[in-house]
Order: structure tokens, then C-alpha cells, then sequence
């Protein structure tokens, strides 16, 4: 009975070490505006062009959203960082993600939560970030 409960603990033990290790390995990189205009170009077309879907299918692309916890904050804030405001974006997206959830609506949630957050000077940085792809060019 005592190696049995060794044994469902050593398999226990390697499984937390293979799930951690699987998690490390799926490191996430700062999206570029290509990158953006490519998976929401993607999106648009599963969407069929529905705003709220297309925003969620994009943010979920990108590393930024999920559908248990929503936006992701601190990776939004990365992409920011140069503003020198991360700790004040984080407290404005973990704001409008609370405000907006709704797990049994994601598209709404996603879409209104992005509203929210985007209503004052981040929207801006949104805006000058989506246009670095055009000087690109």
C-alpha cells in the first residue's frame, strides 16, 4: 500500500514538473503592428467582420486575453512600456476587465472592456502603435 502512495506521487511530482516546463516554453514575445494587421486581417474573415468577435479573436492571437481572466494587464503594459505609465495601464485594464466581465457574453466582454480602456490616453497610444505598420511602409 506504501509504494502504491510513493508511486502516485512520483507520478504526481512529474506531471506539476512537465506542466511547469511546458508553460515556460511557450514564452510570449511583444506583438508587432505586422503582426496585428495580420491576425486581425485572420479574425475579420472567421468573424464574418462582427466587431466584438473579431476584437476577441485578435486579443486571444496576441497573448492579451483569455476567457477564463480576460485581458492580460502586465503584457498589455509591456507593449506600452516606452510611455513610462505600466503600473497606471495595468490599474486601467484590471479596472475595465472587472467592470466589463461577463463570462457568458466574451465577445461583449472583450469589446467593452477594449471600449473602456481605451477611452482615454491609451486609446491614443493604440492609435500611434497601429500606425508605426503604415511608416513601415
Amino acid at each position: 500500500m506504501n509504494y502504491l502512495r510513493l508511486e502516485i506521487i512520483c507520478w504526481s511530482c512529474l506531471l506539476i514538473a512537465m506542466a511547469v516546463s511546458t508553460e515556460a516554453a511557450s514564452v510570449w514575445k511583444l506583438p508587432t503592428a505586422q503582426m496585428v494587421y495580420e491576425d486581425l486581417e485572420k479574425c475579420r474573415q472567421e468573424s464574418l467582420e462582427e466587431d466584438a468577435a473579431t476584437l476577441r479573436c485578435l486579443v486571444k492571437k496576441l497573448g492579451l486575453w483569455t476567457d477564463e481572466s480576460g485581458y492580460n494587464a502586465r503584457r498589455i503594459a509591456k507593449i506600452f512600456a516606452g510611455h513610462n505609465q505600466m503600473e497606471e495601464l495595468m490599474l486601467v485594464v484590471e479596472h475595465c476587465n472587472r467592470m466589463e466581465q461577463d463570462t457568458s457574453h466574451l465577445d461583449d466582454w472583450a469589446f467593452l472592456a477594449y471600449r473602456c480602456a481605451t477611452s482615454g490616453q491609451f486609446g491614443h497610444w493604440v492609435k500611434d502603435f497601429m500606425s508605426q505598420k503604415e511608416v513601415e511602409r
